[in-house]
């Protein structure tokens, strides 16, 4: 008898359902505000005010500041890219199975080194700081609805069992 490796039918449909749900829901409404906000407010100020405090820093605290930037926009970018998911989900634009996929995951932020440099701008820290704080918000959601999930129905082997009866009876 072989095993089978793709997520069983009523997973998939608990998952889909999960998203679905929460793409519907209060909280993604005030994710998605946040995030998008706090995504227009740092491109605001790396193209202004974040320009001009950058060519005040010595040579090292302008290298520092560039690469902590770059890291700044990729996370917001990442966070960006998991709310426009759901959102097309909420829209209809995207099927809540299709949001399920491996590739819309976001990924855990990998644990912060020392500062480059402690003459970075505070306003870039304080962009640095709140930009960690809804990754890590964002990938605690994601993990709910995924790895969770998908743990939650796994952990029962009776309702495996019946998962897999279903699946091999077309049902």
């Amino acid at each position: 008898m072989t095993e089978i490796s793709a997520p069983l039918p009523n997973a998939v449909d608990a998952r889909s359902a999960t998203v679905r749900d929460f793409a519907q829901s209060e909280l993604f409404e005030r994710t998605f505000k946040e995030g998008m906000a706090l995504v227009e407010e740092t491109a605001a100020y790396l193209d202004g005010e974040g320009r001009r405090d950058s060519k005040l820093l010595s040579r090292q605290a302008a290298l520092a500041y560039a690469a902590e930037s770059m890291t700044l926009t990729t996370r917001l970018m990442q966070i960006a890219s998991w709310l426009l998911v759901q959102r097309a989900v909420r829209e209809g634009d995207m099927e809540p199975s299709a949001a399920c996929a491996p590739r819309y995951r976001l990924a855990p932020r990998p644990v912060p080194a020392t500062p480059t440099s402690l003459d970075l701008p505070i306003a870039l820290i304080e962009y640095l700081v709140r930009a960690e704080k809804l990754h890590d918000r964002i990938v605690h959601l994601d993990r709910r609805m995924f790895v969770d999930a998908a743990a939650d129905s796994a952990a029962n082997p009776v309702q495996s069992q019946l998962d897999r009866l279903a699946a091999a009876f077309g049902r």
